[in-house]
């Protein structure tokens, strides 16, 4: 298949997705926990089964992961990686910061990504060589002369071990840490792509939290990383940076302090 064909897809896999989450959002629907206690939806579910039957239909052959209903065709060298809502709380709280990921995996490593908030009808899309767009114009990430300017977001502190917390906290020290961000799961990429954050970092994330991130970040001038500054694939470890200004790769790095 073609880029353009590619892209195409993705797009409509993101439009079926908002179909389905958005007249469920701020509505009393049913959820209950799943084995890891997170809220799962009506949503996700619908979402998620809405992609996949497209993907069924259209691209037969690649395979599929989704967040709600696993790995199908798992030896295909293309990969469509699916999360329908990465930010359920926010989702529950009536947040409008969460967001469809779709990424798209070449032999492991991410070559097209879409952040889609389809509430508020902001749309992220990347691909591999190609500039990222934000609703069809192109997406700039902004420059950052010292990490002491630097707006830091992460979802929250709540999702760092001890250990990493301890790491994330050092970091912080050296940011401006009046302005910093908790809360906004995949939103806050989409914003340091559109230049309006410099800086997001977390762990503990599942491929389908990050896939869809890198080309997207990628794209608009920025890079994604793991802690160690190596890039993400399938097999990273959940440890994510993101950068909008790659200059500062080297201080954000020692700031983690992270010598493995």
């Amino acid at each position: 298949m073609s880029l353009e064909s590619d892209l195409a897809l993705a797009n409509r896999l993101a439009d079926a997705a908002g179909a389905a989450i958005r007249p469920l959002f701020r509505t009393a629907y049913a959820h209950e926990a799943k084995a890891d206690a997170s809220p799962v939806t009506e949503a996700d579910r619908a979402a998620e089964a809405a992609m996949r039957r497209l993907l069924d239909a259209e691209a037969p052959r690649d395979g599929i992961i989704g967040e709600e209903y696993g790995a199908e065709r798992a030896g295909a060298a293309r990969q469509w990686v699916l999360d329908p809502i990465d930010g359920t709380v926010s989702f529950m709280a009536g947040r409008p910061i969460f967001g469809t990921l779709i990424a798209l995996l070449q032999d492991g490593w991410p070559v097209l990504g879409i952040i889609d908030q389809p509430v508020s009808g902001e749309r992220w899309v990347g691909a591999t060589g190609e500039p990222t767009l934000f609703n069809g114009r192109p997406a700039a990430t902004r420059s950052c002369r010292d990490l002491a300017d630097a707006t830091l977001a992460t979802t929250g502190p709540q999702y760092f071990s001890d250990h990493d917390g301890e790491h994330f906290m050092a970091l912080a020290a050296k940011t401006s840490h009046k302005r910093m961000v908790f809360g906004g799961d995949c939103y806050n990429y989409g914003l340091l792509a559109s230049g309006h954050v410099d800086l997001v970092v977390e762990a503990g994330l599942k491929l389908h939290d990050y896939a869809a991130l890198v080309p997207v970040v990628d794209g608009a001038g920025g890079m994604m990383c793991d802690w160690n500054g190596d890039p993400l694939n399938a097999d990273s470890s959940g440890h994510v940076i993101a950068l909008g200004d790659p200059a500062r790769l080297e201080d954000v790095i020692e700031g983690l302090a992270c010598h493995h």
